[in-house]
């Protein structure tokens, strides 16, 4: 009864100035996760046990998959920020890193790993599902980790997002060519010999004095991939995921330095421009803008070479 009366007392404090539609998403999500397990609890302070049990009562409670993405990403906000924290091990022994992390992310991280919760209802197809997301194929090495924002994740997980960066009309929209050698990159970074051939690519993007203009157009779970220049060369440096308040108005929710955020598209924008700024480097990183992909509303995953589907 008083958990009753608690998501009631949420739910109409939340109604106060938010759409109707908003309104009504929000009054039945309160009402449902008003009995959810581990309520004191952040995602990065569950043990996988506590995971599981999680996700299968947001799987069964939670029906909209946009949903599921807002609430587990909020429920990892404060988790701290950390680079290097994935690897093969144990399918490959070029390191000892794991293949998965709860206590901490980066920003890619963060993405895969809510991603993959959220179209999940078990530990289980959590694990799976995140690599699936990460390499092409579901085919788990370091030469098939999708390194490559625009070249690699974006295109091998098509099946989940879709590219809407130059739908948003010829005043707000521009463009920046990449060159990606993977062979190199595999060779230097990862000492693994490989014959990739280089790769070139146009891809679009939203100019950061722009992107006002077009955020109402966002939907929830969209991916946002940040476009930076370093010394004329641009590609994507950040990743994070629109989340809607109850007001209506698109945030990014974001991992980074010193720990999960979930902030206004001004916010973001101010910060990094004043960290451009006040940089010591002789030509420090310039945001340009965002690149946007839609969440699909026909997901079905594809099957994975390395692991088997789990069963439900």
């Amino acid at each position: 009864m008083i958990l009753r009366l608690l998501a009631f007392v949420l739910a109409s404090t939340l109604s106060m100035n938010a759409p109707a539609q908003v309104q009504d998403k929000q009054v039945t999500t309160s009402a449902k996760l008003a009995a959810e397990p581990f309520q004191g609890k952040k995602i990065f302070q569950m043990t996988p046990q506590e995971v599981d049990q999680y996700l299968a009562y947001l799987y069964a409670n939670v029906p909209d998959l946009r949903q599921r993405i807002a609430l587990v990403a909020r429920k990892n906000i404060g988790q701290p920020y950390k680079l290097n924290l994935l690897g093969e091990f144990p399918f490959e022994l070029h390191d000892n890193l794991p293949m998965y992390s709860l206590t901490h992310s980066d920003c890619l991280v963060f993405a895969e790993h809510t991603y993959a919760m959220a179209l999940s209802s078990s530990w289980e197809e959590f694990f799976w599902a995140l690599q699936r997301i990460r390499y092409k194929d579901g085919l788990i090495g370091v030469a098939t980790r999708n390194h490559y924002t625009e070249v690699d994740w974006n295109i091998n997980n098509a099946w989940l997002l879709k590219d809407v960066s130059a739908g948003f009309g010829a005043d707000k929209v521009a463009s920046y060519d990449i060159v990606v050698d993977r062979a190199k990159f595999l060779r230097e970074q990862h000492r693994k010999e490989t014959s990739l051939p280089v790769q070139t690519s146009r891809e679009a993007y939203v100019r950061a004095d722009k992107v006002n203009a077009m955020l109402d157009q966002l939907r929830e779970g969209d991916f946002v991939n940040v476009v930076s220049d370093k010394d004329g060369f641009q590609s994507i440096t950040h990743v994070g995921l629109v989340v809607i308040d109850a007001n209506g108005k698109r945030n990014f929710l974001n991992s980074a330095e010193p720990q999960v955020r979930e902030e206004s598209f001004d916010t973001f924008i101010a910060r990094t421009n004043e960290r451009t700024r006040t940089s010591k480097q002789a030509k420090p990183r310039r945001l340009l803008g965002f690149k946007f992909l839609r969440l699909r509303d026909d997901i079905v995953i594809p099957g994975a070479v390395s692991l088997p589907r789990p069963g439900k």
